[in-house]
């Protein structure tokens, strides 16, 4: 009998991040399924034909595949990628009993947003900012017409995307991003060329996950117009009136799918970070029936694609102790089956460790929630063990200072939110005996609107504030040694590191900042055109802002930092370019902080290349061994 336990010395970081996962499903046809794995090193396209089968690999690219769409009538499907992370998608079509494949777009200049097959499979439709940079125009194009061959059936001015054919195929659904929290619909007639806004409403209103009616006169989606939460509502195109189905009972109701034949829908209520999905029969044009939830492992869920028949769906499942893979749900019964086995690289599953949510107090008497992970065990000996260093400082009548160092990680965004899905280096650094704290500070998604407002613009400061509370909360707790809290996040992240160890040096042992922003205006300036105006809706505008944008800066703070710092980045990264990194990292060296700086230059806004990811990953693990 094989023995499946841990060696001595633990696996090492290459180990979990060979930890695999299967995602983003879609049904084709004839019933078998497309998904992304990153068996490779990066996510690929894959085939299966029933659940448990062998799956066959159908791109061999060291690049990222980003989605892959199955053609609703054909054994052929697209899929997009991108080059060294610069995200500007080209669409690709591929045959999977042949292997050939065909670059449907040729602008690798410009950025490609998949809008969905007609329902003959013999056009496709997208978003794209060849024109201009700064603008997304919608394009309709031929299934096998290439580059210039696309016809442009209309001319945007802002963040535009398409979200799906209407039945008859006569209009597109175009949805417009004004900032990440108000955003609006429209109805592109594709004879007349005429755009028909839906959503007209005051402030500030989402409208996501849009799907058109089985019968092309309405629009199923979650929308937080006239509410604190997102709700399922129905909107009519017609009148535009919005009735709604399901409300969320205080938590945000995020997703929905249709399927037009069986009028059956799947929606999902994101509870405190976990997912719970319904299924529902649309019984009549303003009213659903619960019919079924599935059987499914706890943490996060979604991706829904449904079978050709409607009477099953795939989807894409993942838990703090679940590495992601799909399973297959039954409309009517709820029954489940996994159909996707990612392998966890010989780690066994009952090693993973599964969080605790908590909710501890901030300065302003609210409660912010946070995921806090204990190691099962505590590592290593001597001070750093049980009845070393901190039992033996202790005074008498004293509590002792715990021995478990602490990893603040903290998500990017900031309009998003950190949920219980898989994370290999979250695992190694448990296995090695950290903690790891993950809080929702204000500013987060999946608490509602007025949750999320509150770091805007001037109010940035405070979620920084919400740091040094979730700190103090972990000083007061009997495991953690409260000189021994790195702090650690990427990308918006990364800019609360870096405000982290500005604002209160003296609470961090060290500070990991990847793809973060150093400097507002800077970030401003040089992101990519097309995100500008989003990004200066949430963080302020270079016109109107630029003094306080300035006075919160690292950059401009950077005297302060007193801990080790250690800084990645990609050099290809179009959100937040690599002048970012520089710039902190030359500051902070000239003020004497000990810094070390890593760039990738084949990544962009993360890591998606396995050697960049061990490399990375295992360069921070030594730099936190080192200073924590």
């Amino acid at each position: 009998m094989s023995d499946t336990s841990a060696p001595e010395e633990g696996y090492d970081i290459e180990r979990y991040l060979n930890v695999r996962s299967a995602h983003s499903a879609d049904f084709a046809p004839d019933g078998a399924l497309a998904f992304l794995m990153d068996t490779t090193g990066t996510p690929q396209v894959w085939t299966v034909e029933e659940p448990g089968a062998w799956p066959v690999q159908r791109t061999f690219y060291d690049e990222r595949v980003t989605f892959v769409d199955w053609s609703p009538e054909r054994r052929e499907l697209v899929f997009g990628m991108d080059q060294g992370g610069n995200e500007r998608v080209q669409l690709y079509r591929l045959v999977p009993d042949t292997g050939r494949i065909r670059n449907l777009t040729q602008r690798p200049a410009a950025k490609h947003r998949w809008g969905g097959w007609r329902s003959d499979g013999d056009r496709f439709a997208f978003a794209s900012n060849r024109r201009d940079e700064a603008a997304f125009d919608v394009y309709v194009q031929d299934r096998d017409a290439v580059g210039s061959d696309a016809e442009r059936v209309y001319e945007g001015d802002g963040w535009l995307s398409v979200a799906g054919w209407s039945p008859d195929d006569g209009r597109l659904l175009v949805h417009e991003a004004h900032s990440s929290f108000d955003h609006d619909l429209h109805a592109l007639e594709l004879s007349s060329k005429e755009f028909v806004h839906l959503t007209p409403h005051d402030g500030n209103a989402r409208f996501l996950s849009p799907e058109w009616g089985p019968d092309g006169d309405a629009v199923y989606l979650c929308t937080d117009r006239d509410g604190d939460t997102l709700r399922l509502e129905r909107l009519s195109v017609d009148t535009g009136e919005l009735t709604p189905l399901v409300d969320g009972d205080g938590w945000n109701v995020d997703g929905v799918a249709l399927d037009e034949d069986t009028r059956r829908l799947v929606y999902s209520r994101n509870v405190d970070g976990y997912t719970e999905l319904t299924v529902a029969d649309l019984v009549a044009t303003d009213d659903v029936e619960p019919l079924s939830e599935p059987d499914l492992p706890r943490g996060v869920a979604g991706g829904v694609s449904f079978a050709d028949d409607g009477d099953r769906y795939a989807l894409t499942v993942t838990g703090s102790t679940v590495n992601a893979n799909v399973y297959v749900a039954g409309t009517a019964s709820g029954a489940t089956e996994r159909w996707t086995y990612a392998a966890t690289a010989g780690i066994p599953e009952d090693t993973f460790v599964e969080p605790e949510l908590v909710h501890y107090p901030t300065f302003d008497d609210r409660d912010v929630p946070a995921f806090f992970s204990l190691p099962d065990s505590p590592h290593g000996d001597g001070e750093g063990a049980p009845g070393g260093r901190a039992a033996a400082e202790a005074a008498p009548g004293e509590q002792p200072a715990g021995d478990t160092p602490v990893v603040v990680d903290v998500h990017g965004g900031p309009e998003s939110q950190r949920r219980p899905s898989f994370n290999g280096v979250k695992q190694y650094l448990l296995s090695q005996g950290y903690a790891v704290f993950e809080p929702n500070v204000r500013g987060s998604s999946g608490y509602g609107k007025a949750y999320t407002h509150l770091d805007d613009v001037e109010r940035r400061m405070d979620s920084v504030a919400d740091l040094r509370a979730g700190v103090e909360w972990l000083h007061d707790h009997p495991e953690v040694d409260p000189d021994r809290i790195a702090v650690m996040g990427g990308s918006y992240g990364g800019f609360m590191v870096l405000a982290a160890m500005t604002e209160y040096p003296d609470l961090w042992a060290a500070g990991v900042d990847v793809v973060g922003i150093a400097n507002f205006v800077t970030f401003l300036e040089n992101t990519g055109d097309w995100r500008r105006e989003l990004r200066e809706a949430e963080y302020g505008s270079l016109e109107e802002d630029r003094e306080f944008l300035e006075s919160i800066s690292p950059t401009n703070n950077v005297d302060a930092i007193a801990a080790p710092l250690f800084v990645l980045h990609g050099e290809n990264d179009p959100r937040v370019p690599v002048g970012e990194a520089e710039r902190i990292v030359t500051g902070a060296r000239d003020q004497g902080v000990p810094v070390r700086k890593l760039i990738f230059e084949d990544e962009g806004h993360g890591f998606s290349k396995l050697e960049n990811r061990i490399e990375a990953y295992r360069a921070v693990a030594e730099f936190l061994d080192e200073h924590i």
